[in-house]
């Protein structure tokens, strides 16, 4: 547990660092913050506090209109990667997508 609070500190101070005024938030930030949801993702349950912080990072680095919109394009870019990679994955990859439709 103290690991965990340990790496997501290092995260957020990293994120911070990143971040220079004046610069939209970018998809790495929000990738890294989320980091620690992925095993929520994955497996469902309740979501660890480490992910949940990151929710919170996501937040406190997104104050301006500009950043988040920049941080709601992230999605939108791993969408585009099957076209960009000139791959047919037969499945799309989008929040409006009801996954439970798929044949």
């Amino acid at each position: 547990m103290k690991r965990a609070l340990v790496a997501m500190l290092v995260v957020i101070a990293l994120i911070q660092l990143m971040a220079k005024p004046g610069q939209a938030v970018t998809c790495g930030q929000v990738d890294a913050s989320l980091a620690f949801c992925i095993p929520y993702l994955t497996g469902g349950g309740n979501p660890p506090i480490a992910c949940c912080d990151g929710v919170k990072t996501i937040k406190a680095i997104t104050p301006t209109t500009a950043d988040r919109r920049a941080a709601c394009n992230c999605p939108d870019a791993a969408s585009s990667l099957p076209q960009k990679c000139g791959i047919e994955m037969g499945i799309p990859i989008s929040q409006a997508i009801n996954c439970e439709n798929i044949n």
